[in-house]
C-alpha cells in the first residue's frame, strides 16, 4: 500500500521560515514526479510546486517563486519545501503529491496524495 505522509508544519511569524517534508513509503520516490499544492476553507487546491523524478527540474508558482525551494533527498525517499519570507496569504494546509507524468501533476493530477500538514502565518 502506497502512503504519502507530510510532515513540518506549524505556526510562524510573517518573515518565518519552515520546511515542509514528504515521505513516499511502499513506493520508490524515483517512479515518480513529485508535487506540492496547498488549499485554504472554500477554496480548491492550488499548486505550489513541483519537481521531477531526476531533481532536474523544479517548477513553482507565481506566489512563491523566489520564497520557495523544492528539493529531493532520494536516499530518505523525500522531497522537502523549504519556504522562507513567508506570508499570512501562505496559510493553508500542505498537501503532497505524486504522478508518473510531469505534466498531470503540475494541473493537480495524483495517484497519491498525503493528509496534510496545516502552515499558519501570523501577521
Amino acid at each position: 500500500q502506497v502512503q504519502v505522509m507530510e510532515s513540518g508544519g506549524g505556526l510562524v511569524e510573517t518573515g518565518g521560515s519552515l520546511r515542509l517534508s514528504c515521505s513516499l513509503l511502499g513506493r520508490s520516490l524515483e517512479i515518480d514526479h513529485m508535487g506540492w499544492f496547498r488549499q485554504t476553507p472554500g477554496k480548491g487546491r492550488e499548486f505550489v510546486s513541483a519537481i521531477d523524478r531526476d531533481g532536474g527540474r523544479a517548477e513553482y508558482a507565481n506566489a512563491v517563486r523566489g520564497r520557495f525551494t523544492i528539493s529531493r533527498v532520494k536516499m530518505r525517499n523525500t522531497v522537502s519545501l523549504d519556504m522562507h519570507s513567508l506570508k499570512p496569504e501562505d496559510t493553508a494546509v500542505y498537501f503532497c503529491a505524486a504522478n508518473p507524468t510531469f505534466s498531470l501533476l503540475l494541473t493537480g493530477h495524483s495517484n497519491y496524495w498525503g493528509q496534510g500538514t496545516q502552515v499558519t502565518v501570523s501577521p
